[in-house]
């Protein structure tokens, strides 16, 4: 489990592929590590699968990549990195499970004084999800929707997520990682709604 608060922007420095899958060397400064570990990479639950002080080595697999922007990554590209939450620590985002439920996209961004009101389209079966003053994870980082309308919802980014996050460089038509709410999902399944589909790491 993650909470959505953003540890580290890490930066790609190697993809190969292998397969329909794809190995990721991530830069970064979170060691130490430990092998079998899990960190979210814009919010998809990786395993480390080796390591040395500076990067770790991840794989995705051909499921993670057909669900999820990581497929996207170019060398160089930065991206938000979080380790698995420890039990006792603080849940200052909220429960994120890092297993995506879907892409959607940027369309529209606007300055609101020293906030920017980020509006994201979404998957059509994502929609049910969505909730004003509900949570939702969007590269891996916790938000909070500020209105829905149909298949799109707003954002209100403040200064600190701009300045800490790659949101601040984001530009119109860029893929996101989205997970909803995991307690929405479950009262969907107790009411016997559809479900989503989530990408495994």
């Amino acid at each position: 489990m993650f909470t959505g608060l953003i540890e580290q922007v890490g930066t790609v420095a190697d993809l190969e592929r292998r397969g329909d899958g794809l190995s990721v060397r991530i830069h970064c400064a979170l060691h130490p590590y430990e092998l079998g570990e899990s960190i979210a990479v814009n919010g998809t639950c990786l395993t480390v699968k080796s390591f040395a002080e500076g990067y770790f080595d991840a794989d995705a697999s051909i499921e993670t990549l057909d669900k999820t922007n990581l497929g996207d990554l170019r060398d160089g590209d930065r991206v938000h990195l979080e380790r698995a939450l420890a039990l006792g620590d603080r849940l200052g985002g909220h429960l994120v499970t890092g297993h995506v439920d879907g892409v959607g996209t940027l369309v529209e961004r606007a300055p609101s004084g020293d906030y920017v009101r980020a509006s994201f389209e979404v998957p059509e079966r994502l929609a049910p999800f969505l909730a004003p003053k509900g949570s939702i994870t969007v590269n891996g980082v916790s938000l909070t929707v500020n209105t829905v309308a149909g298949t799109r919802f707003d954002v209100m980014l403040v200064p600190y997520t701009l300045n800490e996050t790659t949101f601040g460089d984001m530009s119109s038509a860029t893929r996101v990682n989205l997970e909803v709410d995991i307690l929405a999902k479950y009262v969907a399944s107790l009411m016997g709604k559809p479900g989503v589909d989530a990408a495994e790491g």
